[in-house]
């Protein structure tokens, strides 16, 4: 969440920022509310104040009035008018209050002042590249009908048991799926300095509102039917991010960084129709998130070496890839900046997203109230918050078996998986 004191004292200053990700500020509304806002709060003050004094002079009154033999009935009741419009001024001002933060709650993050403009995924800009495509001697085959060849990968069984957009996997597709995430977390622990941690896939709302899922996106979200108001996580993120909740972190604690690996369930109700083969998007996946809790003034540069972390997973599968900034248009609510490291997809001719890589500053640690104790002043300032996918790993497998393809329908291994996949240096 933005600051609420920063919006409401310098509303056309955010509409304009927010304009860059195509989010029209309502600033009249703003106006409006706090216009009534300050009615009510000023309402509020007087009548405490009267209370307050008349509370002081109330005890004098009384005595005075019993001792001349007066009904001191009215003083009472005076005092009980005061308290009841008290309450009820406090409880106009807390409903006011709810709405503001209900509006306030759908406001994106600002975007960083380098954040590119454009409208769509089409206006990101490239940052860099890494590999070169590979040159095919045959006729290329996408990760579907490999892992049909091999019946390795089957998603007829996976619709019979499920649906649409899941996935069964066998064998050596299976085993390389998990030496994926092993070799994942193993890397971002010992190389990056990321302490590994497990979570639950299930949260509460307190948790999704926290990131930013709630209240915008429910509609994304899969709520279990049930009276305590549980959803599956669509992401690590998540669980992760809400270890902080209503903390405060020591300085000498930061920078805290986590990696984790969870499956993730999404809706996908806004992608009907769009990438329904195989395993681009799927109701069920898993992913290694990389998270970070920092320093508001390390947060910056935080977000290019978690980027280089990802990055890292695909140099060393030998997978070629671009990196690029989104443009305010693509940009996430939540995120004030993000890097989209995409992997080259020989079916396709193309490369696709495989990691997000966002630097939300405070907007999160807001909502959640995580915070961490500036040992200069003492007291608890907001923390900022990163994250990123280290990798997605059903996107990652698909990859690897497309760019890794034989002419004859196997799929090697990368000499980097080879040891977690108990030496086996081919599949099919």
């Amino acid at each position: 969440m933005l600051d609420p004191k920063l919006v409401r004292s310098e509303p056309e200053t955010i509409a304009e920022k927010l304009a860059v990700k195509g989010f029209t500020l309502d600033v009249e509304k703003l106006k409006e509310l706090e216009g009534i806002r300050r009615q009510l709060q000023d309402k509020a003050q007087t009548l405490q104040s009267e209370r307050n004094a008349y509370a002081k002079s109330m005890g004098k009154a009384i005595g005075e009035a019993k001792s001349k033999g007066e009904d001191i009935a009215p003083l009472k009741a005076k005092g009980e008018e005061l308290k009841k419009a008290c309450n009820q001024a406090e409880e106009e001002l807390g409903e006011l209050h709810g709405k503001l933060e209900n509006y306030l709650s759908g406001i994106p993050n600002i975007p960083d002042a380098e954040v590119p403009s454009g409208s769509s995924e089409g206006d990101n800009v490239e940052v860099h590249s890494w590999g070169e495509p590979r040159q095919f001697d045959f006729e290329v085959k996408d990760h579907v009908d490999l892992g049909a060849d091999s019946g390795l990968l089957d998603f007829e069984t996976a619709a019979k048991i499920t649906g649409s957009r899941f996935a069964v996997m066998r064998g050596g597709i299976a085993r390389m799926h998990r030496a994926l995430v092993q070799f994942m977390l193993d890397t971002h622990e010992s190389e990056h300095g990321y302490q590994e941690i497990n979570v639950p896939y299930v949260v509460n709302r307190d948790s999704l509102y926290g990131t930013g899922q709630l209240p915008k996106f429910e509609e994304d979200l899969f709520k279990l039917e049930d009276d305590r108001g549980f959803y599956l996580i669509p992401t690590a993120e998540v669980p992760v991010t809400n270890i902080y909740r209503d903390e405060i972190i020591d300085a000498d604690q930061l920078p805290v960084k986590f990696t984790c690996h969870t499956p993730c369930f999404r809706s996908e109700a806004g992608s009907y129709g769009k990438d329904t083969r195989g395993m681009i998007r799927q109701h069920q996946f898993e992913k290694v998130e990389l998270v970070q809790f920092v320093k508001p003034q390390e947060s910056t540069e935080v977000l290019e070496q978690l980027v280089g972390h990802a990055e890292a997973i695909l140099q060393k599968l030998s997978l070629p890839y671009r990196t690029v900034i989104l443009c305010g248009g693509d940009l996430g609510f939540s995120a004030a900046r993000t890097y989209d490291i995409e992997v080259w997809l020989p079916s396709q001719q193309r490369y696709r997203e495989i990691s997000s890589c966002s630097n939300f500053r405070d907007f999160q640690a807001r909502r959640l109230k995580a915070r961490w104790r500036n040992p200069e002043t003492g007291k608890p300032e907001l923390l900022n918050t990163l994250n990123g996918s280290g990798l997605a790993i059903g996107r990652t497998l698909l990859a690897v078996m497309e760019n890794y393809q034989q002419a004859d329908g196997s799929i090697e291994v990368p000499e980097v998986l080879h040891s977690y996949m108990g030496g086996q240096t081919k599949i099919g």
